[in-house]
């Protein structure tokens, strides 16, 4: 017989063991609500609609809505601090671009370290870029444009989405292993260099392949090269600057990160969800559409990448001294 302490103590124990049991089971069924996923620029650029495109998957996937959240500012440094102060839960993420790999050395004053904070979820798309000059600069290769550079030190300049960018550190690494000195003028976006370089006021630039090709087939810009290690399928005639300068690589790669601490098996199932979005033959081809070829990847290979880039791009801030506070 059971007396009434023993009766008690069995009741407890089972409470006990019907939530342990709950909290693993709603450990499982992530997610059990909304996810925030905070992208780290304004609405309506690629960035923004490769995140849209995913979210969905995600949320038709995984039963729970993914929220798109456009954090921009401070080249992506409000996006990431505000997902690295968030908790490590799997219910935010933030989209993952050059820019932060960058802006680990060329801020002195960031209050989070992007490689030891981010825990790097899923890559998504590897964008080309292509380097185009005005019809009037008298190169129609890099070779020769090389080749002009250093008979014109300085004499030729070439425009950038601003400092710290993409299109930045792929033109700087370019002079770098070039060899040539090409003055750099600083735009507050991508599309306002393309427009002065279409009108001559700067005699070049390295920007996305995407939305060039008419531009480029009518004669109004000249493509010399594309930034990748393999050509473009948008631009298949147009050879890779690394075909000309061996070894230049320097492309643009997009991803999702969470902060650092998410449970593994968070991590892997976005991993696994976000990999299937990209074997969507409907997803591949809106994002081939946008410039950026899909690239998958598991967690521990988009962190060697993101590691090698803030690497790569760390030594040219160091030799080009830019900087920004």
């Amino acid at each position: 017989m059971i007396d009434r302490r023993g009766f008690h103590r069995m009741t407890a124990g089972a409470v006990a063991a019907t939530l342990s049991g709950g909290a693993v089971f709603a450990q499982d069924k992530y997610p059990s609500r909304p996810v925030r996923f905070i992208v780290a620029v304004a609405a309506g650029g690629p960035n923004d609609i490769y995140a849209r495109l995913l979210g969905q998957w995600l949320t038709d996937r995984l039963g729970q809505p993914f929220v798109i959240e456009n954090r921009p500012g401070a080249g992506t440094n409000l996006a990431t601090e505000f997902v690295v102060r968030s908790p490590a839960d799997g219910y935010t993420i933030v989209t993952v671009a050059p820019s932060q790999t960058v802006n680990a050395t060329l801020y002195s004053n960031l209050k989070y370290n992007f490689l030891r904070d981010i825990a790097p979820v899923a890559s998504f798309a590897r964008q080309a870029q292509v380097l185009v000059v005005h019809p009037s600069v008298p190169v129609n290769t890099v070779a020769e444009l090389i080749d002009y550079a250093k008979k014109n030190p300085g004499k030729l300049n070439y425009g950038s989405a601003g400092i710290g960018t993409g299109p930045h550190m792929a033109a700087e690494l370019f002079k770098l292993m070039a060899g040539v000195d090409i003055v750099h003028v600083p735009y507050r976006g991508a599309s306002l260099a393309t427009q002065d370089t279409l009108s001559g006021q700067v005699q070049m630039t390295l920007t996305a392949v995407s939305g060039l090709g008419d531009l480029i087939s009518t004669g109004k810009l000249k493509a010399l090269g594309v930034s990748t290690s393999q050509r473009s399928e948008l631009l298949p005639d147009v050879p890779t600057i690394g075909e000309t300068v061996p070894g230049y690589e320097s492309s643009a790669l997009f991803g999702v990160g969470a902060p650092a601490g998410t449970p593994r098996e968070i991590i892997n199932l976005l991993n696994r969800e976000i990999n299937n979005a990209l074997r969507d033959p409907g997803i591949r081809k809106k994002m081939d559409d946008l410039g950026g070829g899909v690239f998958i990847s598991t967690p521990e290979e988009y962190g060697k990448i993101l590691a090698e880039d803030t690497e790569k791009y760390g030594r040219i801030v160091r030799v080009t001294g830019a900087k920004v506070e």
